[in-house]
């Protein structure tokens, strides 16, 4: 049987560590919208080398866990020289494999622009920097919307692994307090509700907007 006096005094506890996966998490977000969009637009303009490292980045980063992504970070950077906290370490890995997933996801929407929207603008006497920015990209990102937010969930429910480099988030709490107490069906409960907390409002806010910007029929 639940104990409910054990989940009201774990639920402190839970608080702080969703605030703390919640900071690292959209920080490891931001770094990984800027990372995508400036890979995306390296991709689309095929800037000579940088198209072929940028390719090389998101080929490794996408094909290999983000645990050991961390573990590298972690446990082998410090080996030559490189020493980080474990924060800066969960949000510097989320964002470099979110950022792959980020560049594919909005390049995918530069591709789906009609060419002749960069050739009209171009002839109305516009640079490339400016029909770039206020023609191709705005219409990208309403096409690539709905796989930013998916990527966006996938990064949130992938902080869970931090709890191998020792962050106190949500699952290093729960692990925690089982070992401790032998909690398991309170502490597994308070885990998945506060996921869901975290987790939710960003499906929700995330599916109101794509439906609004599909309304709208924003780019056609």
């Amino acid at each position: 049987m639940i104990d409910f006096e054990i989940i009201r005094s774990y639920i402190p506890l839970y608080t702080e560590a969703l605030f703390l996966t919640v900071k690292i998490g959209w920080l490891g977000i931001l770094a990984a919208l800027v990372i995508g969009l400036s890979g995306a637009a390296i991709r689309h303009f095929n800037i000579s080398i940088l198209d072929k490292l940028v390719l090389i980045y998101v080929e490794v980063f996408r094909n290999t866990p983000l645990l050991v992504q961390l573990f590298f970070i972690y446990f082998a950077l410090p080996k030559i020289g490189i020493k980080m906290s474990a924060e800066k370490c969960g949000i510097l890995g989320l964002g470099l494999i979110g950022g792959a997933y980020m560049i594919e996801t909005i390049r995918s929407g530069l591709e789906s622009v009609a060419a002749i929207q960069s050739e009209s603008a171009l002839s109305l006497g516009m640079t490339k920097r400016q029909t770039f920015v206020y023609i191709i990209l705005p219409q990208a990102f309403t096409i690539s919307f709905p796989g930013i937010i998916a990527n966006v969930i996938f990064l949130l429910k992938e902080t869970s692994v931090f709890s191998t480099i020792s962050l106190m988030d949500l699952m290093f709490t729960a692990k925690d307090l089982i070992g401790m107490y032998a909690k398991t069906v309170e502490c597994l409960s308070l885990l998945v509700i506060f996921y869901l907390i975290m987790l939710l409002p960003v499906s929700i806010i995330g599916s109101a907007l794509e439906r609004r910007i599909r309304h709208a029929e924003f780019g056609n």
